[in-house]
């Protein structure tokens, strides 16, 4: 099962989740190969539960994801903590819904929910939780107590920091920082754009249909990476395509 563990479904935070786009970009990971996506847009996006509410009036949800055209697409959220750095929260939908209930009052910058409040909160549910993109300057997580991070199942190989900071210094960097921690490495090509799936992503020895099965399979190791010859490529292109479709966007709203 190729998937991918760090996706987005809109082209950014400010912009209206669209179902159209959503169509696009579920369509272009089946192009690119992938069976499976899990759906991790920004907690504090606006109108976050729009996205779900919308998917919900257009597609089953079947045992812990969405048939979209055959791609199973999982329930997810990317969270801030207060001390810097982004947790994928994956799981079934209600629980994501539910879980981003209690962050309400946490989705302003200077006022995200500590790391350690983020872990204790995830545990009342069925969860698969990623430290995102662990070396990205802005967005580190290097800097938080190891007692805090091996509470996490695994962190992201991620397809933009693949890009920006080099494909051999990054996966160099993050297998280390995991190997440290006993924790595996996933991939997640954190896209907004359909164009860059496929750039690096997950292949699971098995099928899963809900979340228990998928963190089952990650916390296993019963999965390796791979990383794509035209990752840069790939990456270079969407970002291309999302300014330009959120130019479009921007001249429609004037």
């Amino acid at each position: 099962m190729k998937f991918d563990f760090h996706t987005h479904a809109k082209l950014s935070k400010k912009v209206d989740f669209s179902i159209s786009h959503f169509e696009e970009m579920a369509k272009g990971a089946l192009q690119a190969g992938l069976d499976g996506i899990a759906v991790t847009e920004h907690f504090n996006t606006s109108n976050f539960f729009e996205v779900y509410d919308t998917i919900d009036a257009h597609f089953p949800y079947v045992d812990g994801f969405y048939d979209v055209y055959g791609l199973k697409v999982f329930p997810g959220m990317e969270v801030d903590v207060l001390e810097v750095g982004h947790i994928l929260c994956i799981g079934d939908v209600q629980d994501v819904r539910d879980m981003r209930k209690e962050l309400n009052d946490f989705t302003e910058k200077g006022s995200f929910i500590p790391f350690a409040d983020l872990l204790a909160l995830r545990s009342k549910y069925e969860m698969l939780v990623i430290g995102a993109h662990p070396y990205r300057p802005e967005t580190s997580l290097t800097q938080h107590d190891p007692s805090l991070l091996i509470k996490l199942d695994a962190f992201d190989l991620n397809g933009k920091d693949l890009h920006t900071r080099g494909i051999q210094e990054n996966i160099k960097d993050v297998n280390e920082f995991a190997s440290a921690l006993d924790k595996p490495v996933v991939g997640g090509s954190d896209t907004h754009h359909y164009k860059q799936y496929g750039a690096v992503y997950t292949v699971l020895h098995q099928t899963c249909r809900n979340v228990s099965e998928l963190k089952n399979a990650v916390i296993n190791r019963e999965f390796f990476v791979e990383v794509a010859e035209d990752l840069h490529e790939r990456v270079s292109e969407a970002v291309r395509l999302k300014a330009l479709a959120k130019e479009k966007l921007q001249e429609i709203a004037e």
